[in-house]
């Protein structure tokens, strides 16, 4: 997979919109989406526009994450 985010060496804190990561796969073909804000994380496959994605709180994301071995 190929994730792009196009930050030129900057801090970034997220604001109320977060930050979204264009992902796609080694050939350069459109997987989905990743967005990222303060409370959610939401991934969007395909063209789904945003807000009709599949969303998780960070919180529980960190959580399944920390509870992989």
């Amino acid at each position: 997979m190929k994730v792009t985010a196009d930050t030129s060496d900057c801090k970034i804190i997220l604001g109320n919109n977060g930050i979204t990561f264009h992902i796609s796969d080694e050939s350069g073909n459109h997987i989905g989406h990743l967005r990222i804000g303060q409370a959610t994380v939401e991934w969007r496959k395909g063209r789904i526009r945003e807000g009709n994605g599949k969303k998780i709180k960070l919180q529980q994301l960190i959580e399944l994450l920390e509870a992989q071995k």
